[in-house]
């Protein structure tokens, strides 16, 4: 059995300034899932590649790896509730390594040091030890590197777990030498068999109807779900778990948002690409999602606000002083009112016809002069506001447009080396 420390998010032990022996085979650390007190989470948390649930092909691939002794250091990249931690448990008890458990959020470089010293010492004994750091993420670039040595000459075997995007929150050469693997929300299926274990292990029944809202409320997050579902047995003193139990238990939903990670950059996308796709629903429903979340109003007020220009345009001139407007108002009345005005521009610019001309022609033109530099302005259009400038030429031969029918004069308006390129390319629906 794996030598499981911290194996349920404890605090390590910090009383003895000695590094621990390993501990002898015939004597394993106790189950610490079995505690009869312990959290239902951790009392039915799998132990065994077996048991586990969900995630088919990269748990394959992973007890592969592990079966085949040569454990790489992984990154598991996955929602909360999606299994991370329970996954490293079960590699490292698949290789026999010993299982240390950091958190990021409390660990410093004093405790890697530790780790990594008591990690060479059993190394010299033959046993390996498997080092997962939860929320790697937060760990800094200084902690990163004070792993990398270690996780490369194979002193331990990093794990790390993030619920944010690695190829932004994990330093490079960490990254290079760790093999990422995507973990999803469980799906409901996976998760009822979850919440099924979860009620064998309380002896407990449900109401069909509350398994239901379980589910439905645990939006895939298994933690989640076994925490509700502890809670609603409480609240049902002994009596099968109903839907008004689950309801008073869930009573603090959650929803997952994170203003500066993945997710948030995920529903953001979704929203944009929604609107742009004419598709109100879709819109509407991105929206609510941002702002029942606590998004700053002020936040999703701009996007729209660069939406009416980027995707809507001249097709609909009028997007661009709806969508101001919903930003004022919504600046003006806060929340909870404001998903009224941006709900509106939402809806409107959902509906409006589309059209990208300006930023391609902003595109076409921006090109131009990346490829030729500082052009000089023609003579004729430079403001001559001195004697000396106009003797130099600044504003000869200029044409005043509303001197000449319909206000418009043929006249050349760009530099020399750029006469009779076009940028602006009319879409059929531009007003």
């Amino acid at each position: 059995m794996a030598d499981q420390i911290d194996l349920f998010g404890g605090e390590p032990s910090r009383s003895a300034g000695r590094r621990p022996a390993p501990r002898p085979a015939a004597q394993p650390e106790p189950e610490a899932g079995l505690r009869p007190d312990a959290p239902l989470a951790s009392r039915v948390r799998p132990r065994r590649f077996e048991d586990l649930v969900g995630h088919g092909e990269v748990v394959d691939t992973l007890r592969s790896l592990a079966e085949s002794g040569h454990l790489p250091n992984v990154v598991l990249w996955g929602p909360p509730g999606s299994g991370k931690t329970t996954l490293a448990g079960i590699l490292a008890e698949a290789t026999g390594a010993r299982f240390v458990s950091l958190s990021a959020v409390t660990a410093g470089v004093a405790d890697l040091r530790r780790v990594v010293a008591e990690a060479r010492e059993l190394r010299r004994a033959g046993r390996r030890t498997v080092l997962f750091v939860d929320e790697l993420h937060r760990f800094n670039k200084a902690q990163q590197d004070a792993i990398l040595p270690h996780a490369e000459d194979g002193t331990l075997t990093l794990i790390g777990a993030t619920t944010e995007n690695p190829s932004f929150e994990v330093i490079a050469p960490l990254l290079s030498r760790s093999r990422v693997f995507r973990l999803e929300a469980l799906p409901h299926d996976d998760l009822a068999q979850v919440v099924r274990r979860g009620l064998d292990e309380l002896g407990v029944e449900a109401e069909e109807p509350a398994v239901a809202a379980l589910l439905e409320a645990a939006r895939g997050d298994a933690r989640v779900a076994l925490n509700a579902l502890e809670a609603a047995a409480a609240l049902s003193a002994g009596g099968p778990i109903t839907g008004d139990s689950v309801e008073r238990a869930m009573q603090d939903r959650h929803l997952l948002y994170d203003r500066a990670g993945d997710m948030h950059y995920d529903i953001v996308s979704a929203l944009i690409k929604s609107i742009r796709g004419s598709d109100p629903d879709a819109a509407v429903y991105w929206l609510a999602r941002m702002l029942e979340a606590g998004e700053d109003v002020n936040f999703v007020a701009r996007r729209l606000v660069i939406l009416a220009s980027e995707d809507v345009g001249l097709a609909d001139p009028m997007a661009l002083p709806v969508a101001v407007a919903a930003q004022q108002a919504a600046h003006f009345v806060g929340m909870p009112e404001a998903f009224f005005p941006l709900t509106e521009a939402a809806l409107y610019l959902a509906r409006a016809p589309k059209s990208n001309s300006a930023g391609r022609a902003y595109g076409a033109a921006r090109e131009a002069i990346r490829e030729t530099g500082n052009l000089p302005v023609p003579l004729h259009l430079r403001n001559a506001v001195t004697g000396l400038m106009r003797s130099m030429g600044y504003g000869r031969d200029y044409r005043y447009a509303h001197d000449y029918e319909g206000g418009t004069v043929e006249q050349q308006h760009l530099p020399d080396e750029l006469r009779g390129r076009s940028f602006y390319e009319p879409n059929p629906r531009d007003h």
